[in-house]
């Protein structure tokens, strides 16, 4: 297949359109104030442009407002129990607009990293219970799909806890009920799924996951995003074999094999729990998102693509917002440019990814407890500075076309 012609920037007689796809900033702003702060920046710079907003989600926060949003649907507040015991306030959503009584559940509101104090940030203490608890709100709402967004989660227990909460029995040697976090599943010896809420059969389920997300090994979640969720190196061992271990207890309750499975090792191994033991399926989180989201065809009317993360680096093209936007505007030959918080190990991979320029929005040394307070600023003056540029690009393609106008035509014989 032949590559798409990069689209011409410089056509004349018409404003640009700028179409605005980014991720939320975690701890910070939600992809629909990322996306306003860069429409202002863009607009201070191209005063006539069109500009056409997209705020992405990808499972993780944001996930449930942004198909409610879509569908026309309404949120249901809840209380459930937060990552560390704390009552959480938060919400599930219903569809709109669905033959199918469809919940949807962001299993970052109620395990979130957000929602884990950064002194209390210890991935084998840490529950997904009130994510069990949220589906049950649901199942108790009429639903007869749950459908559940897998991103920024603050948890490593391998869904355990939103198990434990729907029913299912996870028990040590001396059968004894485990208690909270990753880590107490060093101690399991054997799962009872007896007394699993039997609405769960009667119900469709499903997970938007990162595909590339997978439970054990190198590339599992205790070694690859333990550390982000606060595990010390011991810590990060351990977790690995406490994951080991709820593999080898699945398979002997379901004989159902799960480690390196795509999408397994979703928001802290809960993807392998949601699968194995509520009987979900996983699904690749683009697949579910873009139902729901009109980003094709709001690319098909664009000239430029600014997408925009907290952090761009190596692991951006696994599953992350900015690859997956600039993965769908290269197939139309749009120029994108990318904005990030912070600017990580190994980001040029990002280059052959479809991404064309990244940035970082700080432009001097700060803490992150600044960076998160003037987020917003600083994305406004990051778009226009980028803009900026564009329109140098612009002034210059202008001036060549108006040199080459001026000149005499060649003589001919």
């Amino acid at each position: 297949m032949p590559k798409p012609k990069q689209r011409d920037l410089f056509k004349r007689g018409r404003a640009m359109t700028v179409l605005i796809a980014p991720s939320g900033f975690k701890e910070s702003l939600s992809a629909e104030e990322v996306a306003e702060h860069i429409a202002e920046g863009v607009l201070r710079v191209m005063p006539g442009a069109r500009v056409l907003k997209a705020p992405m989600a990808d499972g993780g926060e944001g996930f449930t407002a942004a198909l409610v949003n879509a569908t026309g649907g309404s949120l249901h507040p809840v209380t459930v129990s937060g990552p560390v015991g704390q009552p959480v306030q938060t919400s599930f959503g219903l569809l709109g607009a669905r033959a199918q009584r469809t919940a949807v559940i962001e299993m970052a509101a109620a395990a979130g990293l957000r929602l884990v104090p950064r002194e209390q940030r210890n991935p084998m203490l840490t529950t997904s219970r009130g994510v069990g608890e949220l589906i049950r709100a649901a199942l108790d709402a009429g639903a007869q799909r749950v459908l559940l967004g897998c991103g920024d989660s603050g948890i490593n227990d391998g869904g355990a806890g939103m198990v434990q909460a729907l029913g299912a029995r996870l028990l040590d040697a001396q059968g004894r009920e485990l208690g909270a976090g990753g880590g107490e599943l060093l101690r399991l010896h054997r799962i009872d799924l007896s007394t699993l809420d039997p609405r769960l059969t009667q119900v469709q389920l499903d997970a938007a996951v990162n595909w590339h997300n997978v439970l054990l090994g190198e590339r599992g979640v205790a070694r690859v995003f333990g550390p982000q969720k606060g595990a010390t190196p011991q810590q990060v061992e351990l977790l690995e074999q406490a994951l080991e271990n709820w593999a080898r207890c699945i398979h002997a309750a379901t004989g159902l094999a799960f480690g390196t499975q795509p999408g397994s090792g979703a928001s802290g191994g809960l993807g392998t729990g949601f699968a194995a033991l509520l009987g979900g399926r996983l699904h690749p989180r683009y697949d579910i998102v873009m139902q729901y989201l009109a980003l094709d065809s709001l690319i098909e009317q664009a000239d430029l693509v600014i997408t925009a993360e907290g952090s761009l680096d190596e692991q951006t093209p696994y599953g992350k917002v900015p690859a997956e936007v600039a993965l769908r505007a290269k197939r139309r030959g749009l120029p994108v440019i990318a904005l990030a918080g912070t600017i990580g190990r190994g980001v040029e991979i990002n280059l052959q990814h479809g991404i064309d320029a990244f940035a970082s929005i700080l432009s001097r040394p700060c803490t992150l407890e600044e960076a998160i307070a003037q987020a917003g600023k600083l994305l406004v003056r990051s778009a226009e500075d980028a803009l900026r540029m564009i329109s140098v690009g612009l002034a210059i393609s202008a001036t060549r076309r108006a040199v080459a106008s001026r000149r005499p035509a060649p003589c001919t014989a």
